[in-house]
């Protein structure tokens, strides 16, 4: 398995484990996108500065993470960056109802670490998990 597939299945692992799993992951100066994402920031730069954001809202996120489906791993010409496709499931906590999305990430590895992390959400999807 190549550094890139470690990570994406460590990356996987840690949403539906230990959420803070995934900030290890992270080297200190990554790069972490979310141009889609509703309602805050959408790009952190550094780790600090995405921790100082991650830490607070995990304690507020109404979701109970359990099931990471990688759907596909498309690689590119550059060997640190790749898409993947993928499909996170879990409980919503008040109303105990189960929820899927899909989502498409960029990743780019180095030294085993993420060094950059861009994610496209199916915003509809998550809104009506939440509602």
């Amino acid at each position: 398995m190549s550094e890139l597939g470690a990570v994406i299945d460590r990356m996987g692992a840690s949403w539906t484990g230990e959420p803070g799993a995934w900030d290890e992951l992270l080297a200190d100066d990554a790069v972490i996108e979310a141009p889609f994402a509703a309602g805050g920031p959408q790009r952190w730069v550094g780790r600090e500065e995405w921790l100082a954001f991650a830490l607070p809202s995990r304690a507020q996120f109404p979701v109970r993470l359990d099931r990471f489906t990688k759907l596909a791993v498309h690689e590119t010409l550059d060997p640190e960056v790749a898409v993947v496709e993928y499909e996170l499931g879990g409980v919503v906590e008040p109303t105990g109802q189960r929820s899927t999305a899909r989502f498409i990430g960029v990743l780019r590895v180095r030294d085993g670490r993420i060094a950059a992390w861009r994610e496209y959400q199916d915003t509809y999807a998550i809104r009506q998990a939440l509602s």
